[in-house]
């Protein structure tokens, strides 16, 4: 069984950056391609940034481009989301999640079969 754990949220002024981890175990990582996602309240969970097993391919939702950078670590079965520059609007649960499938681009979460509990990120103004 495949299981996901977030952690790296917390509170941060606009500008602020915060680094989020994600944790998975169960399977092997090094075959998983992996993404972030996330949910403000009231809207729609929306994709936010994906990368592939070898880690060389990385896509980004257009709102985070050059602020955000995914990454990962086959050693610790870890992937990561650097998030520079908050603005308020980043507000938002942000989950990871492993991709199964699917065609390009990787931004549509029906390909994404498994997701972690989420961890909250709140930007002040």
């Amino acid at each position: 069984q495949v299981r996901l754990v977030e952690s790296g949220g917390g509170l941060v002024q606009a500008g602020g950056s915060l680094r989020l981890s994600c944790v998975v175990s169960g399977g092997t990582f090094s075959r998983y391609s992996l993404g972030w996602f996330r949910q403000a309240p009231g809207k729609e969970r929306e994709f936010v940034a994906f990368i592939n097993r070898s880690g060389d391919t990385t896509y980004y939702a257009d709102s985070v481009k050059g602020r955000f950078t995914i990454s990962r670590d086959n050693a610790k079965n870890t992937v990561y989301l650097q998030m520079n520059s908050l603005k308020p609007e980043d507000a938002a649960v942000y989950y990871c999640a492993v991709r199964t499938g699917g065609r390009w681009p990787p931004s549509s979460a029906i390909d994404y079969n498994y997701w972690g509990q989420g961890t909250q990120a709140t930007v002040s103004s």
